[in-house]
């Protein structure tokens, strides 16, 4: 009982405790390239990942998926080293590598011993700029995502459901086209496709180098300008600049249908706004929000009325995604319990949210949140490669490493009248969309009462290699 009592003690400290910023070095070569260093010394080994300032978002019309397509083919050959080697020499020296692909980033990594850190940016160094391609390796790659597309999108019902949602939410920005591409355009992707986003993209100023572990600030410095140094940068860089979503005026509305449909469920996602440098507060009031409404079954607003008190929901949910280049959404969702249709479901979500913004945030729940929060912040600081992942996103979409550094800060000093004030201003259904997501019986009709997995799960946000 007293180990119990300690335990409890010593988590109550470390929460109530000011999060502790990491070790932070950062530097910029002549050639653009940007460097952060993240210092944890508890392990022999390195997290080493290039960041680069392009993603699905920033295709041109026509071709998308083109950078997805390329983060395959940058695992061919260069000049100095055989197509698939890369991964080879990673894993024969002990380490694991991979890539993947978001709407505003590419990234490349690997894991590896300390020691070895040099070798990775030599070989991650080289393909930055002497990437070799053929139209043999176009043609079995384009198949390869073809297929990927197949087993991850088309023979899933949930996720087409979620392409044709984002599809809906924006009506102007990139960020309503998949990631992975429509297959009608990936079909058609091309060697000059590949090439053409390579050179422009794929140089030192548009990337960022991040290196976290057991490492010496100086020594990444000495390294990084060896082996990237020497790299010439794209002289015709691009500004990034995106189509802007218009005013959104009116409620849209889906429904997607389909024999494969194990349990039908209803989401509804708003258009929200994102992390801005030096302007976070906003987002740290709808990460609450989304914590306090739907982050766990048993104690959230949604989870307390819906599955418990009027037992209309086998699982209601709230999500929120604030690193995002451009405007991210606010999500809601609810699987009915058996019995309970689609129309039922959608309508008491809508009234215990109603009842949410009349009768304001429970302050203990409150205290709840922000508590489980701050723990949170406190161990995310355990992982090494989510601290290296942490960073790049944020970079990559805009942010800074202050404003990195300060959202623990940022979190704590939102208010309930933060959370209630953002909560009146995202949950306007004019720049909404609800879908519903049912299962055809054998006779055409749709069926809608049944249960589900996680909605939320079923929006990619990365494309793994």
């Amino acid at each position: 009982m007293w180990i119990r009592h300690l335990a409890a003690m010593a988590l109550a400290l470390l929460v109530a405790a000011p999060a502790v910023a990491e070790d932070v070095t950062t530097f910029t070569l002549e050639n653009g390239m940007e460097v952060v260093v993240i210092e944890d010394h508890r392990a022999p080994a390195v997290t080493h990942m290039v960041w680069y300032r392009i993603g699905a978002a920033d295709e041109q019309p026509g071709v998308s998926g083109v950078a997805h397509f390329l983060e395959h083919l940058m695992f061919k050959g260069t000049d100095d080293i055989a197509p698939k080697e890369f991964s080879r020499i990673v894993e024969a020296n002990g380490g694991s590598d991979n890539a993947f692909t978001s709407q505003d980033y590419t990234a490349y990594f690997q894991r590896i011993a300390a020691d070895r850190l040099g070798l990775v940016m030599e070989m991650e160094a080289d393909r930055m700029r002497d990437l070799i391609l053929s139209e043999e390796d176009v043609v079995t790659e384009r198949a390869v995502i073809l297929e990927e597309r197949s087993q991850r999108t088309d023979s899933d019902p949930a996720a087409l459901f979620a392409e044709q949602r984002m599809a809906a939410q924006f009506l102007n920005h990139p960020y309503g086209i998949p990631i992975i591409g429509w297959r009608h355009e990936m079909e058609q992707l091309s060697l000059q496709d590949a090439l053409d986003w390579y050179r422009l993209y794929y140089a030192p100023n548009n990337a960022i180098l991040i290196v976290a572990g057991d490492v010496d600030p100086a020594e990444v410095k000495r390294l990084a300008e060896v082996h990237y140094g020497p790299l010439e940068p794209s002289a015709n860089l691009p500004e990034r600049t995106r189509t802007s979503e218009p005013p959104q005026l009116a409620e849209r509305r889906i429904e997607y249908s389909d024999p494969r449909v194990a349990q039908p469920y209803v989401v509804r996602t708003y258009l929200a706004p994102e992390r801005n440098a030096g302007a976070q507060e906003q987002a740290a009031a709808l990460t609450l929000l989304a914590d306090l409404l739907g982050g766990n079954q048993q104690t959230s607003v949604l989870g307390r009325k819906l599955s418990f008190d009027t037992q209309v929901a086998l699982y209601t949910s709230a999500f929120y995604d604030a690193v995002s280049l451009d405007a991210s959404t606010f999500g809601l969702a609810i699987v009915p319990a058996p019995g309970v249709g689609l129309a039922e479901a959608e309508a008491a979500l809508d009234a215990a949210l109603a009842e949410f913004l009349e009768e304001g945030v429970d302050p203990a729940q409150f205290e709840r949140i922000k508590t489980q929060i701050r723990a949170d912040e406190i161990y995310a600081r355990d992982s090494v490669d989510g601290l290296a992942r942490r960073y790049g996103a944020a970079l990559t979409s805009g942010l800074t490493v202050a404003d990195v550094q300060a959202w623990p800060e940022v979190l704590e000093a939102v208010t309930e009248e933060d959370v209630m004030a953002a909560a009146a201003e995202v949950f306007d259904k004019r720049r909404a969309v609800t879908g519903w997501l049912m299962q055809t019986e054998a006779g055409g009709a749709p069926d809608t009462a049944g249960p589900m997995p996680d909605p939320a799960a079923a929006d990619p946000v990365e494309v793994m290699q």
